[in-house]
């Protein structure tokens, strides 16, 4: 199919070249324009599942193209692909040989944010693309990555996190909430919910310091320990515990797992302001927690500390990618496709062996083994799948918390409560069954790294599920975590 307007007879013998284009930052109504159109109009249409990404494809002939974009009446043209000044504005442009199939730029780092509930923005495998048809194969090649691109990378992102302190993760304006060891845990898991977090650092007035934090970790581990002894939970259970006081028990109940006779606290993960970024990056990874503590305190002793911010890998992985966006051609690595990097969990293909296997659960599974599986596979997060294993939901750590909600924890069995019930405690009033706009963060496979570390960047994004395109089938997970440990090599 080609534009009309335009007549590229088959007849003529000319070789036509399959050629998809995409406007993927949004709109209601979407038009491409090109001197393959004769300069008229041409429909694109929303990629099903991602309504702020547009598409179509013209057959074009081999050569030099010029297009641009209408979205909504207005011309544009995409600035993250070749473009030219020419005597009609600037035009995006194109130029396709018989030799070699066309492959269109990678989107820049500096690709805009996308709207609202467009976590799903899952851009289809044959955008990264185009097939040649004109003999009617498909061919199609993946780059690897070369040690010598691997290392100049690793080193350059090194050095800037070497050289770069926890001062730049501070923002601007914003709160950190800290709770009191001697408040109820009923009480600590209710301001959890309704500030919308799942960690938060722990304060202990007697020692006048912060000891430790409270997650959403803490209530699985809780809701596990109290379901034990009765098939419901009840709020006199969580009443008469503080949060010392489960801190207290927690500890002698790992140590008994670890063959220790008396109860030993952990201690509190925490940084520094003028620590550099890999030293905060290292800290979370080598001490398996989602968030560190950034105090500051200008006392020699360190007394009444002041609570400056909760570190993250996603904040330390912004300031990553702010800083190489204007120059990413530096970092090899990131314009490699995600399947040529070794990083992630993926799904054992037939035959693969020592391979770990990728934890999932259909959506008839309990509350129970959900878990008990975020416990032992030790994942902050599970893929709900359907029988042919495509995605259909995430259920994560932090989904606990939503049991705060009208007090759902007093009434539920966690054996007799399924996943696709939990799900639906939600706050997401759209979401009755199905894709979760605001909690299904995906990626493909075919996807380059700038593109997923840019998704991960984003606040409250810990993984992505990686997905095959159309079917939607789970092929793997990358976290935070995977990136950290490969980008440092460690």
């Amino acid at each position: 199919m080609y534009p009309l307007g335009m007549d590229y007879s088959r007849e003529s013998g000319m070789v036509l070249i399959p050629t998809r284009f995409v406007w993927p930052y949004g709109g209601r109504v979407v038009y491409i324009s090109g001197s393959f159109t004769g300069w008229t109009q041409w429909p694109m249409t929303p990629v099903e599942g991602c309504p702020t990404v547009f598409q179509t494809i013209c057959s074009l002939p081999p050569g030099y193209h010029q297009y641009k974009f209408v979205v909504d009446g207005e011309w544009r043209h995409d600035e993250h692909q070749p473009f030219i000044s020419s005597n009609i504005g600037t035009v995006n442009t194109i130029l396709l040989t018989r030799d070699s199939d066309y492959r269109p730029p990678m989107l820049s780092p500096q690709v805009p944010p996308s709207g609202p509930g467009s976590s799903m923005d899952v851009d289809n495998e044959a955008f990264q693309r185009v097939v040649r048809l004109s003999d009617g194969t498909s061919t199609e090649s993946v780059p690897m990555i070369s040690d010598a691109d691997l290392e100049i990378s690793r080193h350059r992102i090194t050095v800037f996190m070497s050289t770069h302190t926890a001062y730049e993760l501070l923002p601007e304006s914003g709160k950190v909430i800290a709770l009191d060891v001697d408040l109820p845990v009923k009480q600590a898991f209710h301001i959890l919910h309704e500030q919308g977090i799942s960690v938060a650092p722990l304060w202990d007035f007697s020692k006048g310091k912060f000891v430790g934090v409270l997650s959403a970790l803490d209530f699985i581990l809780i809701m596990r320990e109290l379901g034990s002894h009765g098939s419901n939970l009840t709020e006199e259970e969580l009443e008469t515990h503080t949060i010392a006081a489960w801190k207290e028990a927690k500890s002698y109940l790992n140590n008994q797992v670890n063959g220790l006779r008396s109860a030993v606290s952990r201690r509190l993960v925490q940084a520094g302001p003028d620590d550099s970024l890999k030293e905060v990056a290292l800290k979370i990874l080598q001490n398996g927690v989602a968030t560190v503590p950034i105090l500051h305190s200008s006392s020699a002793d360190g007394s009444n500390p002041h609570l400056l911010h909760l570190a993250s890998l996603s904040g330390v992985l912004k300031c990553i990618c702010r800083f190489f966006k204007h120059s990413p051609s530096s970092l090899p690595v990131l314009q490699f496709p995600l399947c040529a990097i070794p990083v992630g969990t993926w799904v054992p293909k037939i035959g693969e062996p020592n391979r770990r296997p990728l934890a999932m659960l259909r959506p008839s599974a309990s509350l129970s083994a959900a878990l008990n599986l975020l416990i032992q596979a030790q994942v902050s997060s599970i893929p709900i799948v359907d029988d042919n294993d495509s995605l259909l939901d995430v259920y994560s750590r932090s989904d606990i918390t939503t049991l705060a909600k009208d007090k759902i924890y007093t009434h539920i069995n966690l054996e007799e409560t399924t996943i696709h019930q939990a799900l639906q405690y939600r706050d997401d009033p759209f979401s009755t069954y199905g894709y979760n706009n605001q909690r299904c963060h995906m990626c493909l496979r075919s996807d380059p790294l700038h593109k997923v570390l840019e998704r991960l960047s984003q606040p409250g994004v810990r993984r992505l599920v990686i997905i095959e395109a159309g079917s939607k089938r789970v092929e793997g997970i990358i976290s935070l975590g995977d990136v950290f440990r490969f980008l440092l090599g460690s």
